[in-house]
């Protein structure tokens, strides 16, 4: 449309639509002038939008119910036709037969534009036929003009690729519509410059189809899963592919094959004809070609008229409309006119309120105005989005106004326990699509107590087909549900929501830590728990501060340009945490995932499941959409793998062991390429320089190594010591570690509670027999390495142990141990500080690392040098939300916390304007 305006002409349009109206527009911003508009006469007394244009506009408006009777021009309407003088007839979308007479009046002739690329599709319904042939390109032509059907010589032709899924509505929407008004206008431009071609059609694969209409649109099931689809969507939504099914004419809608991950479970639906029953399941009916291939349908209309999402096929009354009674179909008549009015000429049930022009200050308005039509009826922002058209909107009004609009409250079936003077309830369940089930097959598992060796509970045992359903739900929520449509803002708020709720169980929260996990009661208040609120309550700030940039680019001359990014959600993620913090290693990467607007399937450990599933419950109670958050207890070489597998999951954020990292890291590549994150192994070094402040020093040197019973991804792996302290230090150490009290993490005055599991305490016992082969001095622990119990003899406790005289050659100073093992070497006085930390550095790992000394400039040189992602300085494990976290090396890639972690689960997306 762009460029230098040819010589004006005279025009004659001739056709209707909102088509029709914006090619008038155009055509008269070019300089042409309209001499005369003809189009169909009123329906129902509504104008045509491209007559009410040209009214407005003061332009002559014909609107002839016909223009010829018999076969024969009528002379009264030629004579009104010639009387203007038009130099051209353009036909933008026109449904009545105009005589010759008219065709050829004009010096310039006739141009009509088709939507298909001539000569295949000719006939009224291109569009249908080309989808239902499983063209690959379609587009439109605009041509001259003749006594054929759809044969005249072609003027102008553009085409596009058809996309998979691609109905009647999406290619007119995307393509044929917008392009094909510029495309008049460009082919009107030609004619006015003299260059408009006339090229004879080819009648080589010339084809022509009938209008499609409803008698002939029946299925056949004798064909390809992918020509059933084909079907479908060709006559998606007029006039509707049907077959009879349960005794009536079922019509379907919504048709495709992306059937990745689908599981086909459900409830069957027998089809005559058809190779096999179609199945209906959460996500939709599923329907097979006689291919045995899927397909997917996810909206049925019966036969009485009434749409259904075809998940509730079964369903019963719930899941159809409601019959409304007179006086509801007076309150709906008068929300009509609340409605749309300002948007549309026409409500149907069909009308989608932000597809025609509403913005979020009329959702303000509608809920306002129909909240004082319905006497103070409760309705929220909230109900718009997710009953967006005039039909679903009115039935959730009347569902309202019938008290039984409450959704269905979650089942639970809940572990209880009596601990720490609560009665615990405990979730035991998968949590799919917001809802607690079993696993496939019913599988479960025990978890174990590490204080005792007892069993809480049996805990759902997820499969592969598990993690499919999941990720499907997930899927759904991101791609079709309110998560996606709601404004960032309000997605903060339910994470707002979500924090407080979380800070109301902390408690329990912190209690099932220390059942499930070993976790010192006291501690997990503080950290487990205390900092996982703290963590949603930050990212939930976030939500509405997730901003893209405008950036200076070379200019188009003589045009211009303007390009910005923006910053969207990935996806489905895929979560798979770590046993040492479930909580907190859940909400570190969860709450970073959610505040970008993702949805998400979280993998907890096997052997710490039940904070994840209690978190789960508060997700329900804090109005976090079903499917937005899915958790799936069981193994990581079943689940987690499966994750990493899946086509469908975008991201993948693991906190855990090296060796899982690079397998996982390697499946998301051959997979599909997924973003991921990795928070690793470490074996951070910790240097304490002689002129440290001792006391805390020795205070901090204990936290770094026991914190949390050693099993710390940042624990100080090792400890370089100056000799002149070394012993003092030393010293100081085990007297502290005399003073700890190990014993059930329950009691207020604990220090040390079990280790996490039976595995991790054999691993422990090995790693300090290999210290001691190697040579190094055994200063403070179990003398044969067996697990020292206070509480009972099945508990899986280890007592703090120190090993002195490490060498740098030696296994426990390479290598992790992840429990409570203090590992120290010294270094001499005075000792050049770049061979300090050249061996500090000698590792493949880079987590964390520390340095403790009163000379600032030393201090600063260290931090410097150390080759890790965090390092303390006269102090340790002073990790805050604000503060991004992640590794070097082999410790892993990507940050969790602050405003860097919402980078791991954003993509940025460059738009670049020309004007």
């Amino acid at each position: 449309i762009d460029g230098p305006i040819p010589a004006a002409m005279k025009i004659a349009v001739i056709g209707q639509s909102l088509f029709g109206q914006e090619v008038y527009c155009h055509l008269r911003k070019e300089g042409h002038e309209v001499v005369g508009v003809f189009t169909v006469p009123d329906k129902d007394g509504k104008a045509d939008p491209l007559g009410l244009e040209a009214e407005k506009d003061g332009v002559p408006v014909f609107k002839f119910p016909r223009w010829r009777v018999k076969g024969q021009a009528l002379p009264d309407v030629v004579a009104k036709y010639q009387a203007l003088g038009a130099e051209l007839n353009v036909l933008p979308f026109c449904s009545q037969f105009i005589p010759m007479e008219v065709i050829n009046a004009p010096c310039h002739g006739s141009i009509i534009y088709h939507p298909s690329l001539l000569p295949r599709h000719r006939g009224a319904s291109a569009i249908n036929w080309t989808l239902i042939h499983g063209d690959k390109k379609g587009g439109f032509t605009i041509f001259w003009a003749d006594d054929g059907l759809d044969t005249g010589d072609l003027l102008l032709q553009k085409e596009c690729e058809i996309l998979p899924d691609d109905t009647v509505s999406t290619l007119y929407n995307r393509f044929l519509f917008p392009e094909g008004i510029k495309g008049m206008v460009q082919a009107v431009r030609l004619i006015a410059e003299g260059k408009a071609p006339r090229l004879p059609q080819p009648e080589e694969g010339a084809t022509y189809e009938g209008i499609q209409k409803k008698e002939t649109a029946k299925i056949n099931w004798e064909q390809s899963a992918e020509a059933i689809h084909n079907w479908i969507r060709g006559n998606d939504k007029v006039p509707g592919a049907w077959t009879e099914a349960c005794g009536q004419k079922l019509t379907f809608f919504n048709s495709t094959l992306n059937t990745e991950g689908l599981v086909p479970e459900g409830e069957a639906l027998p089809i005559p004809g058809a190779h096999q029953p179609g199945i209906v399941t959460k996500a939709g009916l599923i329907l097979f070609g006689n291919d045995d291939r899927m397909l997917l349908v996810k909206n049925i209309q019966l036969e009485d008229g009434r749409m259904i999402p075809a998940s509730r096929f079964f369903s019963g009354a719930d899941s159809s409309v409601l019959e409304l009674t007179e006086a509801e179909l007076v309150m709906a008549e008068t929300v009509d006119s609340v409605w749309f009015c300002r948007f549309v000429l026409e409500v149907e049930d069909s009308t989608d309120f932000f597809k025609s022009g509403a913005a979020s200050v009329d959702v303000v308005r509608l809920v306002e105005e129909v909240k004082e039509l319905c006497d103070g009826l409760e309705l929220e922002n909230e109900d718009v989005y997710m009953a967006t058209t005039f039909g679903d909107f009115i039935q959730l009004l009347v569902k309202k106004l019938r008290g039984d609009n409450k959704e269905s409250e979650c089942i639970i079936d809940y572990v209880e326990k009596a601990v720490n003077k609560l009665t615990l309830q405990m979730p035991h369940q998968l949590f799919i699509g917001g809802l607690f089930v079993d696993a496939e097959g019913a599988k479960t598992y025990e978890t174990i107590n590490p204080t005792d060796g007892s069993v809480i509970c049996q805990v759902s045992l997820a499969q592969v087909s598990d993690v499919d359903k999941a990720v499907a739900a997930a899927k759904d929520a991101f791609e079709n549900g309110l998560w996606g449509k709601i404004s960032a803002r309000d997605r903060g708020r339910l994470l707002y929501r979500l924090a407080d709720l979380m800070e109301q169980h902390q408690e329990e929260l912190a209690t099932i830590e220390a059942l499930d996990a070993g976790a010192v009661y006291t501690l997990a208040l503080k950290t487990h728990v205390g900092m996982s609120i703290q963590t949603f309550r930050y990212f939930a700030g976030w939500c509405d501060k997730i901003q893209g940039s405008t950036i200076p680019i070379n200019q188009a001359r003589p045009n211009r340009n303007l390009t910005l990014t923006r910053k969207e959600p990935i996806g489905v993620c895929g979560i798979v945490i770590p046993w040492n913090y479930p909580l907190m290693m859940l909400s570190w990467k969860t709450a970073a995932c959610l505040a970008a607007g993702n949805t998400v399937v979280i993998k907890p450990a096997q052997v710490t499941p039940l904070t994840a599933l209690k978190f789960a419950e508060l997700t329900l109670k804090a109005g976090i959409p079903k499917g937005v958050v899915n958790i799936l207890p069981g193994s990581g070489s079943l689940v987690g793998q499966r994750l990493s597998d899946h086509p469908d999951v975008r991201k993948i954020g693991f906190t855990g062991s090296t060796e899982v990292g690079k397998h996982i890291m390697k499946s998301c590549a051959l997979s599909n390429v997924k973003k991921v994150s990795l928070e690793l192994g470490g074996k951070s070094p910790l240097i304490i320089f002689a002129d440290c402040d001792l006391s805390k020093a020795v205070q901090m040197g204990m936290s770094s190594v026991f914190f949390n019973k050693g099993e710390n991804c940042i624990a100080a792996g090792r400890l370089f010591i100056e000799d002149s302290i070394h012993d003092h230090f030393v010293q100081k150490v085990v007297e502290e570690v005399k003073r700890m009290k190990i014993g059930n993490p329950l009691d207020r005055d604990t220090n040390h509670g079990p280790q996490n599991h039976q595995a991790h305490l054999r691993k422990l016992i090995e790693y300090c027999q290999r210290g001691v082969e190697e040579g190094a001095t055994l200063v403070c622990g179990p003398p044969t390495y067996t697990p020292r119990t206070s509480v009972s003899p099945l508990g899986f406790f280890f007592e703090p142990t120190v090993f002195t005289d490490v060498e740098d050659h030696m296994f426990i100073a390479k290598e992790e141990s992840f429990g409570p093992i203090m590992i120290i070497s010294r270094f001499a006085d005075g000792y050049d500080v770049d061979t300090v930390l050249s061996r500090a550095n000698a590792t493949e790992f880079g987590l964390a690392s520390g340095v403790f000394t009163r000379d600032i400039n030393k201090a600063l040189y260290v931090s410097d040098k150390l080759g890790a992602g965090t390092v303390f300085v006269n102090t340790y494990n002073k990790t805050d939300v604000a503060a991004p976290f992640g590794g070097f090396k082999q410790s892993g890639f990507g940050k969790d916390l602050g405003e860097e972690a919402l980078n791991e689960y954003l993509r940025v997306k460059t738009v670049t304007f020309e004007y």
